[in-house]
């Protein structure tokens, strides 16, 4: 055997994705880069790694234990860097953290200069929606998470970080007809919602029931992304989280439509499971938010207060 670490990333990527293309893409290698050192990998194994069916590439019961294999070592050998940063005094490991949807606007502000003063910390962050995020903390697969509302029926600890507002808001390629009673707007037109499960979703509908607003025309999107071009496009009006929408509101393709008791406010909080021993690296990034939170919200967040 003399199959390098190299080929090992490639190819836990590769079961990791099921596609070599896609593989390629997230290690940011080429196509026939990744094919040639697949089979150079492949070909030290008498029993086949991969199978591909139709068009689509399958992982052999023996490919996945080799990648099980791979996984440990490609661990082991990180873990020996890190270790050897943290030896000479710099701060070194993986930090990984969940955030719901929305909250791909918020959280990198709150993470640029921690990775950028500390260079040997590997962040890992995966944007979901509210269901996954919480089943990550239930199951301890993250440090940290970050929520719009904190779940009650887990046993956390939470930093405060600052408001997250939602507002009814509608495209500016009609304008919007203000001889509707206000209390029909939500009847007269196309409300959009985010998928079942979403923080935003359940705001929304709380909200909605709250009021008793009828809403016979609906139409679901499960990103916020989609969401938010649903609604410069036309399709109909959201309550949406102001957050997400800074620069569209900037350039005049969505505009708020003041409604009775909105902004809807909820607030962002960083939490982490109460029984979780922190890593050294979450425990002094937990001391960075702690002691930088108040400044970021000023430098990066101060549009915020003119809504």
């Amino acid at each position: 055997m003399n199959y390098t670490l190299h080929q090992l990333q490639i190819f836990l990527k590769i079961t990791q994705l099921k596609s070599i293309t896609k593989a390629s893409e997230a290690l940011f290698l080429s196509q026939p880069a990744v094919s040639i050192q697949l089979k150079k990998f492949q070909d030290q194994f008498s029993i086949p790694l991969t199978e591909v069916v139709g068009r689509q590439l399958y992982v052999t019961d023996f490919g996945k234990e080799i990648a099980e294999a791979a996984e440990k070592i490609l661990n082991e050998v990180q873990a020996i860097n890190y270790k050897t940063l943290a030896f000479k005094g710099q701060i070194a490991g993986r930090l990984k953290i969940s955030v719901v949807s929305t909250g791909k606007y918020v959280m990198p502000y709150f993470l640029s200069d921690f990775t950028n003063q500390n260079r040997g910390v590997d962040l890992v962050m995966d944007v979901t929606n509210k269901t996954s995020v919480i089943k990550s903390l239930e199951n301890n697969k993250v440090d940290f998470s970050l929520v719009s509302v904190v779940p009650d029926q887990l046993n956390l600890n939470k930093v405060e970080l600052m408001e997250n507002k939602l507002y009814l808001v509608g495209g500016t390629k009609e304008k919007f007809n203000r001889r509707v009673a206000k209390k029909k707007i939500f009847e007269t037109y196309p409300m959009l919602y985010r998928e079942e499960g979403s923080a935003t979703r359940n705001a929304m509908e709380a909200y909605i029931a709250s009021h008793h607003i009828a809403t016979p025309k609906r139409m679901e999107l499960t990103s916020n992304e989609a969401l938010k071009q649903a609604v410069i496009a036309g399709l109909g009006y959201s309550i949406m989280p102001i957050i997400g929408i800074k620069n569209e509101l900037k350039n005049g393709d969505l505009q708020i439509i003041p409604f009775e008791d909105l902004p809807i406010v909820t607030t962002w909080h960083l939490v982490w499971h109460k029984s979780k021993n922190l890593s050294p690296t979450a425990q002094a990034y937990l001391e960075f938010i702690q002691a930088e939170k108040d400044r970021i919200i000023k430098e990066s967040f101060d549009w915020y207060q003119d809504y």
